[in-house]
């Protein structure tokens, strides 16, 4: 059985991995790793739908919709540190899959929670344990990583990861939002279908021949909790580039407020909001495969902060759009210049981290993106609740650019930074 990073993975001068984009797809347990993130992201984004048709069509309230970030935010912030030291200090696969096993259970409820109309208290029950397993399930994911490829190919099987998740993405909210309206606007077979897609990628992953071998357990001392913490505050690349994305979906995201989006103002219905949830991933699909075939990025912290700007403009954009064609381009674009953001962060985070850091650190990272994206939810519905939906997106959007402009001016490391790979 092979064991940690492969032999190359250090002190490799890095190929011209522009000529070879489809060569680390010849890699068995990245394979099997990628279709089991496929899998699941695929029953999630359809989760995700049903979720947010099925509680606004129940009590109409915006409010609710962004409750459903909050508590799903939670379980991140009580959990993370814990959830980084299990990481570093137990098998990763093991956890990978046993997460998956939760997720299973926690979408099994929520499709009796649905047929039976229980009230939508339980709802919020399933989406707490869910989110739960996904806080231990993220840093051991995240570091498992690149124990399946070497060093120099580790930005490649970023890409290819950000790709596939981002298929997924586009594939589940479109069939999510399609299987609602064909079978009557119901929400539980969604669920059982996420079930089922964790379950799958629980024995994909179980397939996976590398492992992780942990050298010295560590016992979970306050000292231990934030190693991750103390490493990201010391590296101001990886701080930058975290804090960026962390307020720029804070305040960029408008994903919240799709279902208001696509019932009162574009009033394209269920499908409509499946497609609208498949534009952004589809342009970060789009992206991720130029990405593939392309050099590493030469300036890859400017290119970042060009890419949020344009995040923050083609959320505006969105905004005040009452045309269902341009919303969903809006939204595509959005995807485009937010996948890049995501390579690079992704990328320096795991290269610049050592293997016995990089549970806790991942932990760190997960906290801060998954915090905003889900408190960037419940933000947009309480401005929106206060306000309107479209002063909530735009008002979002402007604040994205002004992050922008503090983030390149507090840390100007990240305008300096330039090929990605030299992590």
């Amino acid at each position: 059985m092979n064991i940690g990073p492969a032999p190359d993975s250090l002190d490799v001068p890095p190929l011209k991995a522009e000529s070879r984009p489809y060569e680390v797809l010849r890699n068995r347990d990245l394979c099997l790793y990628l279709l089991g993130r496929l899998f699941a992201s695929l029953g999630q984004q359809m989760l995700t739908v049903a979720v947010g048709w099925e509680l606004y069509e129940r009590t109409g309230s915006a409010l609710n919709l962004g409750l459903v970030g909050l508590t799903q935010m939670a379980p991140m912030i009580l959990c993370t540190l814990p959830a980084g030291h299990v990481a570093d200090n137990f098998n990763r696969k093991r956890i990978i899959i046993l997460m998956n096993l939760v997720i299973g259970l926690a979408s099994a409820g929520l499709s009796w929670i649905s047929y039976t109309r229980a009230p939508i208290g339980w709802i919020y029950f399933c989406l707490f344990a869910a989110g739960l397993a996904r806080t231990f399930l993220w840093p051991a994911s995240s570091a498992f990583l690149p124990q399946l490829v070497s060093r120099r190919d580790f930005s490649k099987a970023v890409t290819w990861s950000s790709g596939t998740f981002q298929l997924s993405s586009v594939a589940g909210p479109a069939a999510g939002g399609a299987l609602i309206a064909l079978l009557g606007h119901v929400a539980w077979p969604v669920y059982a279908l996420n079930a089922a897609a964790s379950l799958l990628c629980l024995i994909l992953i179980g397939f996976v021949r590398r492992d992780h071998v942990v050298i010295a357990r560590e016992k979970m001392t306050l000292t231990s909790l934030i190693v991750g913490f103390r490493f990201v505050f010391a590296s101001p690349i990886i701080l930058g580039t975290i804090t960026l994305d962390l307020f720029a979906v804070l305040l960029g995201g408008a994903t919240a407020l799709l279902p208001v989006y696509a019932k009162d103002i574009l009033h394209a219905g269920p499908s409509g909001l499946g497609y609208l949830q498949a534009a952004l991933p589809a342009g970060s699909l789009l992206c991720a495969l130029i990405l593939a075939h392309r050099p590493p990025l030469q300036k890859a912290g400017r290119t970042m902060l060009w890419a949020v700007t344009g995040f923050g403009l083609a959320t505006i954009g969105f905004g005040v759009s009452h045309v269902f064609w341009l919303s969903f381009v809006m939204l595509f674009i959005c995807g485009v210049v937010d996948n890049v953001s995501v390579v690079v962060r992704h990328t320096l985070v795991q290269l610049l981290t050592p293997d016995e850091k990089r549970g806790r650190v991942s932990a760190v990272n997960s906290l801060f993106i998954g915090t905003s994206n889900e408190l960037g939810g419940f933000e947009s519905g309480l401005v929106a609740y206060l306000f309107t939906p479209m002063f909530s997106v735009v008002s979002g959007g402007v604040g994205t650019i002004l992050v922008v402009l503090a983030v390149a001016l507090t840390w100007p490391q990240i305008r300096k930074y330039g090929r990605l790979d030299a992590g």
